[in-house]
């Protein structure tokens, strides 16, 4: 009692003593002292068979953890790109003595964490299991069982995920910004494409096993409940024996900048932002003298939400929800770079802000307080931590693989808190690049091209790949005969189509389709109708069982959307985008002086050529159109959707093309909205059959 009483009274006694301060709340606390930070180096072992192995005590709770790190730096794949990381997700496919199914049971009943992958393993656990978890861990990288139907199903997942990223502008400036900075047949420019998965064998993944898996150049750590001696006699129990090729760190010769400030820019008509990357390669080795000032230099200029780039793209402009930048580090070759998505029409204005930035940093316009306040985050967070034990675990491998001074991290934060302006300034002016950048756009060209022109920086442009795209672009008035002798047009293309599918002739002849479909969704099976009808009337209703589940409904006039009881009309936006199909062959109809055509080049879907047709719909929205240059079939659509207010990007997919009498038309529809695809499967379709004006009500 007497214990809860003067607990009690020293919580009174402090809220009065915190009553007495007054506080100015508009201004910012200043920082603290830097803390002195001490740890304990770890125990180094080195084994014959190449592995280096480092381990933490830390007995204030019972768990171990292990992590295996293979130090074979940046691999050129090549045409099979993406096999290493597809050979890393199959070390996780069962063992020689235990399938998947049975791994993951011995890893769940101990309660543990066993990870693998191409740079490694890890394993986790508490202190009276670690052994039988590192003991998985250390099966798992030595006899993996490499089935051939885990290859089958990573490959198509990898697959699923690669066109969902073909879809996304974010996706796409990474990985174009990549390739050009580094040149995409580099390891570290090269990425990965359908093709190359599809071309991956089982062969290669064993190949890449043996050549990379291996204890050579390996750094195996130790952290928490465990003894040196302890954890020494695991790893001779468990990897003493192990053998491999032995690895040599590969030598890269360095990337050059370009000879001129330029703007690399990839068209997406979706695209409803402007995602820009402005950036230049750098060298900023770890035991480099410039290494912490970089650090905090890249801090002040777009480090977080305090930073330049924030508050003049944010706070100050409205141009974007977050600007930042980043600077890479380490042995090889990096990029510095400024990233943001801006709004479509201030794409030209946020590229000169974040080029003044930059220049604002190389000419020195750094305050005192901006410099405070990053060695205020800088002191803070290292100190924080460090409470982390994996943490010195980490900073002693860091300084074996990167050839540190051995009190590297020891005097970290004296190094930060000794720079000035002017070291900032310098490093800034030797590694921040204005006259020699990459600036990477990715957007709808139609909207941000014309007023990138002001800037008077060269503009090259590209395709998703990073492969050059020639303009040749032409506009041609479907209703005349097209004044150009080329072999394509725009007016060529929609005819290919209409001839492929079955003629004029014949389309003309539909009036109505009634199409019987399926679809999975959440694991769940699903089947309903979708109908259209001429002029431009559609219905579409889903069914769970017996139940309807979603019914979308247009007349011509007016409609609504209906989930689970709850109906919606359509707004004026969703009645102008229903109205750009004026009739069940959408195409027949590109004919009238509603629409604008483009002919916007060749290109590749799936391995397939294609030709690329942007067709301006009546109500502005656009669409841009695969069509094979081999059957002339439509196989994908690239536009956008209305959801409220805001225009969604969506891809429409066709495939599974069959006769229907006389009519050649797809069985199968995806559409990807918003990065959720769903697939409509039709089971049966009926021309000029089932159709009525009930359906429309």
């Amino acid at each position: 009692m007497k214990k809860i009483f003067l607990m009690a009274l020293g919580a009174i006694v402090l809220q009065h003593s915190i009553a007495q301060v007054k506080v100015d709340r508009t201004k910012k606390p200043a920082a603290g002292p830097a803390p002195v930070v001490t740890f304990k180096d770890p125990v180094i072992y080195n084994l014959s068979n190449g592995i280096t192995v480092l381990v933490v005590e830390n007995h204030k709770l019972p768990k171990v953890s292990a992590s295996l790190i293979i130090d074979a730096g940046p691999i050129k794949e090549g045409n099979k790109a993406g096999g290493l990381d597809l050979m890393g997700s199959m070390l996780g496919e069962g063992t020689k003595t235990m399938n998947k199914a049975e791994f993951d049971e011995a890893v769940d009943y101990i309660g543990a964490d066993v990870n693998l992958s191409a740079a490694g393993g890890s394993a986790s656990a508490l202190t009276r299991y670690f052994d039988k978890a590192f003991a998985l861990m250390a099966d798992a990288l030595q006899h993996p069982a490499f089935p051939q139907e885990s290859l089958d199903k990573l490959k198509q997942q990898t697959i699923t995920g690669l066109k969902s990223d073909e879809k996304s502008a974010k996706a796409i400036a990474a990985r174009v910004s990549n390739a050009l900075s580094y040149g995409k047949n580099t390891a570290q420019g090269e990425f990965t494409t359908e093709a190359t998965v599809k071309s991956i064998t089982l062969s290669d993944i064993q190949d890449d096993y043996k050549n990379y898996i291996t204890p050579s150049r390996s750094y195996l750590t130790f952290v928490g409940d465990i003894t040196p001696a302890a954890a020494k006699a695991l790893t001779d129990k468990y990897f003493g024996s192990w053998t491999g090729n032995k690895l040599t760190l590969p030598s890269i010769p360095d990337a050059k900048n370009p000879d001129k400030t330029e703007i690399d820019f990839v068209d997406v008509p979706t695209a409803v932002q402007a995602e820009m990357t402005v950036g230049n390669l750098v060298n900023n080795p770890m035991n480099g003298s410039d290494y912490h000032a970089l650090l905090l230099a890249n801090h002040i200029l777009g480090g977080g939400a305090e930073a330049k780039l924030f508050m003049n793209l944010r706070e100050k402009h409205g141009f974007t929800y977050g600007s930042y930048s980043s600077i890479g580090s380490g042995r090889f070759q990096n990029v510095f770079k400024a990233t943001a998505a801006v709004r479509t029409d201030k794409a030209d204005s946020a590229v000169a802000e974040m080029i003044g930035e930059i220049l604002n940093m190389r000419d020195g316009k750094i305050t005192q307080a901006e410099l405070d306040n990053a060695k205020a985050i800088y002191n803070g967070s290292f100190a924080l931590g460090m409470e982390d034990p994996a943490r010195s675990a980490r900073y002693a491998s860091n300084i074996l693989i990167n050839n540190l001074p051995k009190d590297f991290y020891r005097t970290y934060l004296q190094k930060i808190n000794a720079l000035t302006i002017e070291d900032i300034k310098r490093v800034s002016k030797n590694y921040f690049n204005e006259t020699n950048s990459r600036i990477v756009i990715v957007g709808n060209a139609s909207k941000i091209m014309p007023s990138l022109l002001r800037l008077g920086y060269p503009i090259k442009k590209y395709d998703r790949w990073a492969d050059p795209v020639i303009d040749s672009v032409k506009t041609v008035n479907i209703n005349e005969t097209p004044k150009t002798t080329d072999k394509v047009s725009a007016y060529s293309i929609v005819e290919d189509y209409l001839k492929a599918i079955g003629g004029k002739e014949e389309l003309k002849k539909i009036t109505s389709i009634n199409r019987d479909l399926s679809l999975e969704m959440m694991g769940r099976t699903f089947t309903g109708t979708d109908k259209n009808a001429n002029p431009n009337k559609m219905s579409t209703e889903i069914k769970m069982g017996t139940t309807t589940v979603m019914k979308a409904v247009f007349n011509g006039t007016t409609g609504y959307q209906a989930q689970m009881g709850q109906k919606k009309d359509l707004t004026m936006e969703e009645i102008k985008e229903q109205n750009d199909d004026k009739g069940v062959i959408p195409q027949l109809y590109y004919a009238t002086a509603d629409y604008k055509l483009d002919y916007v080049g060749s290109g590749t879907l799936d391995g397939e050529s294609t030709y690329r047709l942007k067709v301006t719909m009546p109500s502005g929205r656009v669409s841009v159109q695969q069509y094979s240059s081999k059957t002339g079939l439509l196989l994908q659509e690239e536009t956008t959707s209305k959801q409220g207010d805001e225009d969604v990007p969506m891809t429409v997919s066709y495939s599974d093309y069959k006769k229907v009498g006389n009519i050649t038309l797809p069985f199968a529809i995806s559409r990807n909205v918003g990065g959720q695809e769903i697939t409509f499967k039709y089971t049966a379709i009926k021309i000029n059959e089932g159709v009525s004006d009930e359906d429309f009500k």
